[in-house]
C-alpha cells in the first residue's frame, strides 16, 4: 500500500511524499510511520507516546482528510494521506505545536 506524508517545516514550503509500505490487515497509520522510520526514512519526524492506546493524545494527525489518532486509525490497502494537524502550527513534518497558547513561552 501507499502512504502519502506531508514533510516540511511550513505549511507554504511542505510537500507530499509517498512511500510504498508492506500492508498487513489490523495495521495502523502509526504502525505505518514507525515502520517508515525504521526502514526508509529516519528524518521522517513524528510524535507519538502510548502505542494503540490513544491515551496521550501526542500522534494526532489529519488522516485522509480526518483528525485522528495515528494510534488506533487504520490503514486502507489503497493509499491513505497523512498531514499534520490543520488548526496548529508545524514544526517539522507530522509534528506539531500542540501547546496551549497560555503556556507558551513569552
Amino acid at each position: 500500500m501507499h502512504l502519502r506524508v506531508w514533510r516540511g517545516s511550513t505549511r507554504v514550503e511542505g510537500f507530499y511524499q509517498t512511500y510504498e509500505v508492506p500492508f498487513e490487515e489490523g495495521m495502523s497509520v502509526l504502525d505505518a510511520l514507525r515502520w517508515i522510520r525504521a526502514r526508509r526514512d529516519s528524518s521522517l519526524a513524528i510524535r507519538y507516546s502510548c502505542i494503540n492506546a490513544n491515551a496521550c493524545r501526542t500522534c494526532m494527525a489529519l488522516v485522509d482528510g480526518v483528525v485522528e489518532y495515528t494510534c488506533t486509525a487504520r490503514l486502507n490497502e489503497s493509499c491513505t494521506t497523512v498531514e499534520p494537524l490543520p488548526t496548529r502550527p508545524v514544526i517539522r513534518d507530522l509534528v506539531t505545536d500542540t501547546a496551549p497558547a497560555d503556556e507558551k513561552q513569552r
